[in-house]
């Protein structure tokens, strides 16, 4: 499956125009994350708990776009976009959306 942010694939043409697709998941803080970020608010640095949850929420979503892309015949996604918002204190969705195309070769 391939996906992109771009609107167009060089060297590709849409054969066939399936719709938009998505894919999201909420998470939910880590008490023992939150102690940790904590620490590095006075010391400084990455909050690395928090980067890998967002990167393990990403991926998560993807893979979830990429499931509904498939199951309706489409082997690309272009313009692909994200989003964040707050759900409830201490969790936060990622969406991930884009338009399911049939992509073949010029």
């Amino acid at each position: 499956m391939l996906i992109s942010n771009m609107e167009i694939v060089p060297g590709k043409r849409v054969k066939k125009h399936l719709g938009l697709v998505q894919g999201s998941t909420v998470r939910a803080k880590h008490a023992g994350r939150d102690i940790m970020a904590g620490l590095k608010n006075i010391f400084g640095g990455e909050l690395k708990g928090y980067t890998d949850l967002l990167s393990e929420a990403r991926d998560g979503a993807l893979e979830r776009l990429s499931e509904q892309a498939d199951s309706i015949g489409a082997n690309a996604v272009v313009n692909v976009r994200f989003s964040t918002s707050a759900i409830a204190a201490g969790a936060s969705e990622i969406l991930v959306y884009g338009t399911a195309v049939v992509l073949e070769d010029m």
